[in-house]
């Protein structure tokens, strides 16, 4: 392994897009990442339109998306993103942590978020922790993010029959394994950090988190989250 790669081993190189309407915001997230081993930026967009053709002919794992853009904003993208592409991980480039906004975006189907004055560190952190199966929200935010979700999904008296169906997916219950391994992605920890706490090995923590994702019918684990709250699978504790 090269002397500058991260110390986690079996990390992959992160194929990274940045989606951004100013010339100069794309400069400074590709400037952000440029240096880093394991990250490689393969293409830019500057609107929601360009994104979409840019994720069919590239197909990188992560797209770093703007919110407001001319034409298809970013929310619009990341749903059709999500729809034609739903391996890709989408996170949000951002001004300000507005619950509102960032609940659509969670329902849109993106990962996470990015504020645009985020520090260097802050940013290669959050795309290494989602490459690497992790969740780039803040515990905190996810938490009241999450606790909107539940009231607004008992407000609308969502089923879980109405819900079983959706997107095409059969719903497979988790095991109680991957239940406990389900309570543990709600609080945003890492598989190396749930696997301490199981006594078990981040690779099978690993495969838990695959097999959750597969049942759930999502791309990655922050959906994973949104979805098992919805179908009432998981449950926010006070």
């Amino acid at each position: 392994m090269d002397a500058e790669m991260p110390p986690e081993e079996g990390r992959r190189l992160a194929r990274v897009a940045i989606v951004d309407d100013h010339r100069l915001a794309r400069e400074g997230l590709q400037d952000m990442l440029a240096d880093e081993p394991d990250i490689e930026v393969v293409g830019e967009a500057a609107n929601g339109q360009e994104a979409l053709t840019l994720c069919s002919h590239l197909r990188p794992d992560i797209v770093l998306m703007d919110v407001r853009m001319p034409g298809m904003d970013g929310l619009a993208a990341t749903r059709r993103i999500k729809q034609k592409f739903p391996k890709i991980i989408v996170m949000m480039v951002t001004m300000h942590e507005n619950l509102d906004y960032l609940l659509e975006a969670l329902r849109a189907g993106a990962a996470g978020y990015i504020l645009k004055d985020a520090l260097q560190h802050e940013v290669v952190d959050a795309v290494r922790q989602v490459i690497d199966g992790g969740s780039p929200l803040d515990v905190e935010l996810s938490a009241r993010l999450l606790r909107r979700l539940a009231t607004e999904t008992e407000e609308q008296d969502r089923s879980l029959s109405e819900l079983r169906g959706r997107g095409g997916v059969l719903i497979e219950q988790p095991t109680s394994r991957e239940l406990e391994v389900l309570e543990f992605m709600k609080l945003g920890w890492t598989n190396r950090r749930i696997a301490q706490e199981l006594v078990i090995s981040p690779g099978t923590v690993k495969n838990h988190v695959e097999h959750i994702i597969a049942k759930l019918g999502v791309s990655d684990r922050t959906q994973a989250v949104v979805r098992a709250l919805e179908l009432g699978i998981l449950r926010l504790s006070d």
